[in-house]
């Protein structure tokens, strides 16, 4: 499979017709707004909390920015860190490439099965399916994530998977399908809380116990030191991390640092703007490999499959800054409405909307861009500053730019947009114009407004109504309700002469 099928999920329709089914599951939007909700109202007072978060904020950017321009540098400075610690670095250009060395290095231990830390890069490559097919079992260890696999669902949420489903579907998943995995749920599972953590951590702990292999993600790696560092809520990640003999890392370049300094930003930033928590219940940080102490093997594979190609984009680049924390996902409105399978890609969201279509190409996500109000929400929310709006506007225009060269003839938007840009040229064509609009929209308003238009126009007319143009225009008020001075006079009658 190539990068693209593994970042979108094939076979999915796009955006705009995913989204008119979720819109028609009232469960699914009462649990996104009570999620959301709850978790947007945390962050804002978490964050309020801290004097200079926006200096925090522009801290982070600024070092993102600095990464970002310096990319190649502070890699091969982690490689050799990593190297010096004990680890062994590998490069990976594609998600075929990746999965393929994974696959290796655990059939090299001789064992068939994983425990795995949540990693939206392995999820990025569908690496549980390439182990599958090598005679691999990989067993997801995170409670959401757990909750999607046994389901044999898609993730919805970068923090939280499985928001799309209620604590009765998620009882009914453990019953059903915990046993087909290991150690069956209890026979007396209730939907509280307390009962499906429980059953999820009696279920994983043999799991942990005799699992020789573990493949984690990763949050930031530190390029002076080698130090690789993964933030989570459960101790999951802990013992992945501690237990088994090898430890496979796969993250995507875009999440080293330069120095270790810089986590004290971002380890202030991440779980206040994802958990709306101080400081994450787990954070471990691990640098190569030490005798006697966790696992002695460390393999760290660099994942590219796109990313240079997008930090090639000088305007689109910035969405390699994002440290997956969701916060836009939690306040943006197209989101809380239609959860994040309307997107069809392992990153949902405004994030999803602008790196996706540039880690695939914009030609296989090419309704995303448009996946969004503009209103802003996301980048007043993003810890790291990235302007998704400036990206989607930026996108959006690739997309339509895409679409003409594939057509031998103009579409009629063009076509529309050609003959505005003429009318607009001009006061005069513009007057005549306005003129003619107001005594055609007469014929056809009703109570001041207009019904769907034709042409181009029909998409966006069919779902909103269209104010009927004034009678007078706002030059013609003006030209009757106040005299022109001399100056005025000739400046007028230069423009009509135009």
């Amino acid at each position: 499979m190539s990068g693209a099928d593994n970042v979108v999920w094939l076979g999915t329709p796009a955006f705009p017709e995913a989204a008119r089914t979720a819109l028609a599951d009232t469960r699914l939007r009462a649990n996104l707004r009570r999620a959301t909700g709850t978790i947007r109202d945390k962050r804002l007072a978490i964050a309020a909390e801290l004097e200079d978060w926006e200096e925090l904020r522009e801290t982070a950017a600024t070092i993102k920015r600095h990464t970002l321009r310096h990319l190649d540098h502070h890699l091969l400075r982690l490689e050799k860190a990593v190297t010096a610690a004990g680890g062994v670095v590998h490069w990976a250009a594609d998600a075929a490439e990746a999965n393929g060395i994974v696959t290796a290095l655990v059939q090299a231990t001789g064992e068939d099965e994983v425990v795995k830390v949540k990693s939206m890069a392995t999820q990025e490559i569908g690496l549980n399916e390439a182990l599958a097919d090598a005679g691999i079992r990989a067993y997801e260890t995170d409670l959401a994530e757990l909750i999607v696999q046994l389901g044999d669902d898609r993730p919805s949420h970068i923090l939280v998977p499985a928001i799309h489903r209620g604590r009765s579907e998620i009882r009914e998943i453990f019953r059903r399908e915990m046993g087909e995995w290991g150690r069956p749920a209890p026979e007396n599972l209730t939907d509280d809380p307390r009962d499906l953590a429980e059953a999820a951590r009696l279920h994983l702990r043999e799991k942990f116990l005799r699992a020789k292999v573990a493949v984690s993600g990763a949050n930031f790696a530190a390029a002076d030191t080698g130090t690789v560092v993964v933030v989570e809520s459960e101790g999951n990640g802990r013992m992945c991390l501690t237990l088994p003999e090898t430890l496979i890392t796969v993250m995507g370049i875009e999440k080293v640092l330069p120095t270790f300094a810089d986590l004290d930003v971002f380890l202030q930033l991440l779980p206040r703007s994802s958990t709306g928590e101080r400081m994450n219940p787990y954070t471990s940080l691990w640098t190569g490999v030490t005798e006697g102490d966790g696992p002695q093997n460390f393999h760290l594979v660099l994942l590219d499959n796109g990313r240079t190609a997008t930090l090639a984009d000088e305007v689109g680049r910035q969405a390699l800054a994002c440290i997956r924390c969701s916060a836009c996902l939690n306040v943006c409105p197209v989101y809380e409405r239609t959860g994040g399978h309307a997107y069809g890609s392992v990153y949902p969201g405004p994030i999803g909307a602008v790196l996706t279509p540039q880690l695939v190409g914009i030609e296989n996500a090419a309704s995303l861009p448009f996946a969004s109000t503009l209103c802003g929400a996301c980048y007043d929310a993003c810890p790291v500053k990235i302007n998704i709006p400036e990206v989607l506007v930026h996108l959006r225009a690739e997309a339509v730019e895409a679409k003409r060269r594939d057509r031998l003839f103009p579409t009629s938007e063009a076509l529309a947009m050609k003959a505005a840009g003429v009318v607009l040229g001009s006061p005069r064509r513009l007057a005549v114009v306005q003129r003619l609009a107001a005594a055609g929209a007469r014929l056809v308003a009703r109570d001041g407004r207009i019904g769907a238009l034709p042409g181009p126009f029909a998409r966006w007319s069919g779902t909103r109504d269209t104010p009927a143009p004034a009678r007078e225009s706002l030059r013609a008020w003006w030209r009757r309700t106040r005299p022109p001075s001399s100056e005025e006079s000739r400046t007028t009658a230069e423009g009509n002469g135009r």
